[in-house]
């Protein structure tokens, strides 16, 4: 009895198959919003313009990593990793006027008409922002991990106090928002514009004294 040849597998509609299937992962899946880190870069100079822009001491929280993942925060050598978070809500808030933390200017932000019995009938939240800014800078040997921890603690203090705001006036989490609601994606967008990402990173260095 002669043996029956085994047909071929026609690969080509498989491929096919694999594209369309690649295709409508690509088109149905979602991206989250706002859960990058958000960061300063400073603006192009123009070639006229090449001067070193002055910001004011008590404006800028320097914090700085060494090769042995030590923290030194506004010259304070040894801050704790755990202190970090609540170290930075102050600086941003200034709930004090300390003359050492940053200064404060009055501010405008427009939330949803009738959002929040706590704003006033043209939902303008009028308040005092911070011209805080975090400068993190690390050295060339830091360990990438502790890195990221300092990352997390800097976003967490932000992430926090618009956490708090959105709390007292609209006796809701920030993080239950739902983006999906053109009502509640204007009420982040405007909370986000009373607690900006100020947080700068610097390019690593040798930090000396520190190592």
């Amino acid at each position: 009895m002669a043996k029956r040849e085994l047909q071929e597998i026609n690969a080509g509609s498989m491929a096919d198959i694999a594209f369309l299937l690649l295709i409508f992962f690509l088109v149905a899946t979602t991206m989250d919003v706002d859960t990058g880190l958000t960061r300063l870069l400073p603006p192009i100079p123009e070639e006229e313009e090449k001067q070193e822009v002055k910001v004011k001491e008590r404006n800028v929280l320097v914090v700085l990593i060494n090769r042995n993942d030590q923290l030194m925060v506004d010259g304070e050598f040894g801050t704790r990793l755990d202190q970090l978070k609540d170290i930075t809500m102050e600086f941003f808030t200034n709930p004090a006027d300390d003359q050492n933390l940053p200064e404060m200017e009055p501010k405008e932000v427009e939330f949803p008409r009738g959002s929040s019995p706590l704003l006033p009938p043209d939902g303008v939240w009028r308040g005092d922002v911070s011209k805080g800014v975090i400068s993190l800078q690390n050295d060339r040997s830091t360990t990438y991990q502790k890195y990221l921890l300092v990352q997390n603690e800097l976003v967490a203090a932000v992430n926090q106090l618009r956490q708090n705001f959105c709390k007292l006036y609209f006796d809701k989490d920030y993080d239950d928002l739902n983006m999906n609601n053109p009502r509640d994606k204007e009420i982040a967008e405007a909370i986000r514009d009373v607690y900006k990402m100020n947080i700068s990173e610097a390019t690593p260095k040798n930090i000396k004294g520190l190592n």
